[in-house]
């Protein structure tokens, strides 16, 4: 995958040809004392991969900075570049993958080579308690990382897994989001759930 986006950074689409790259693997970023983790999918190829941050300057950035801006998770309802003052409140984001991969499908042994970085980091949020997956991959890279058997994805699917409370979500991606499969409604409804869990406490 390496690879991949250095040549993607290189190459760049035709809406992008004047803009800088970022080309390398991303790290998480937020609020390094949230309750809530949201996992990923990987850096987009014209997203995250070109603008440094994850779920910025894409479409599923959009939909996931106006969402977290509503239920008072962001400074701001846009995310554009990593230094367009959006700042995370309470929550802090990152992905199975750290590096964009061909079609978003990471192979199996991309995840792999990943899932130590998923878990420093969880290692890192003492606080964390919500942990919100967006799509199937993100949602078994969880599963996979606290040895969870037997459950099934499907968006809103809620339980708790020792100390955290694990909300299931379609990625917000294109793909969802223009089909109709993910409408703002459901998705609007799991950040209304995890407003509740946060605020109950």
């Amino acid at each position: 995958m390496y690879q991949y986006i250095r040549t993607v950074a290189k190459h760049k689409v035709k809406r992008f040809q004047d803009e800088r790259y970022w080309g390398k693997p991303l790290t998480g970023f937020g609020d390094i004392n949230a309750e809530i983790l949201l996992i990923g999918l990987a850096p987009a190829a014209h997203g995250g991969n070109r603008t440094g941050r994850m779920f910025t300057g894409d479409s599923s950035g959009d939909w996931l900075a106006r969402v977290l801006h509503s239920y008072g998770f962001s400074t701001k309802s846009t995310s554009t570049d990593k230094d367009d003052g959006f700042a995370l409140i309470n929550t802090y984001i990152t992905a199975t993958v750290r590096c964009a991969p061909p079609d978003n499908k990471p192979l199996g042994e991309e995840i792999h080579n990943c899932s130590s970085f998923l878990e420093k980091e969880l290692s890192l949020l003492k606080n964390v308690r919500i942990i919100i997956c967006l799509g199937k991959i993100a949602f078994d890279s969880c599963c996979k990382l606290f040895n969870i058997k037997g459950e099934k994805f499907s968006h809103g699917k809620t339980f708790t897994h020792e100390n955290f409370i694990i909300i299931a979500s379609y990625h917000p991606s294109r793909q969802n989001t223009q089909t109709g499969r993910l409408s703002w409604e459901q998705w609007s409804s799991v950040f209304a759930l995890a407003r509740k869990y946060v605020d109950k406490n």
